[in-house]
């Protein structure tokens, strides 16, 4: 058994100014287990804990769906909370794709793994990169304070070519992430 997700990678060259934002967010003092930058990542689907054998259908579905699809760009463009910035229980970064491709994407990847037996997700699709999770109260307040104020350094916009299936081994240090598959956006192979 293996602990999977499918994502969506960032380029290193982003990881200084994610930590910029991290580091503001830490003067709250809040109690938050921060996400490792080198880990951040956009999550398109969770399958929690499957076979190993499950790879192979997983790859191949993936495939059929981005064999058609061209690379696009995203833009992280603002700061927020689950389930609000009032009430913080997971900090992010939201992402803009503007021409759709993103939520077709996903749409489409939902259905093809609905179609070998993973359940879609029963929340709308909001495409983040999860900063942290907030572990107990100390510091909420100042951390929704700073949520409403600092300011997102303008982030370049970063071509998606590849998506990840990952294999997430938990240990006391967070979580250890490894790439099992590699699909390319347009590509057969």
């Amino acid at each position: 058994m293996l602990r999977a997700f499918l994502s969506i990678d960032l380029p290193a060259s982003l990881q200084p100014s994610l930590t910029q934002v991290q580091n503001s967010l830490k003067q709250s003092g809040a109690d938050v287990r921060w996400v490792p930058v080198g880990n951040i990542h956009l999550t398109l689907k969770f399958f929690g804990n499957i076979p190993e054998t499950a790879v192979g259908t997983i790859n191949a579905s993936t495939r059929a769906v981005t064999r058609d699809m061209q690379p696009f760009d995203l833009q992280i463009r603002r700061l927020g909370a689950f389930p609000g910035i009032n009430r913080p229980r997971v900090v992010w970064l939201g992402l803009e794709e503007p021409t759709g491709a993103l939520a077709d994407l996903h749409r489409r990847l939902e259905a093809a793994f609905h179609a070998i037996g993973y359940p879609s997700e029963d929340r709308a699709f909001n495409p983040h990169l999860t900063l942290g999770r907030v572990r107990s109260n100390q510091g909420r307040d100042r951390l929704s304070q700073m949520l409403a104020q600092v300011t997102v350094p303008e982030f370049p916009q970063f071509r998606v070519t590849v998506l990840t299936l990952f294999r997430s081994t938990l240990s006391p240090q967070g979580s250890i992430y490894t790439p099992v598959q590699v699909v390319t956006l347009g590509h057969e192979g």
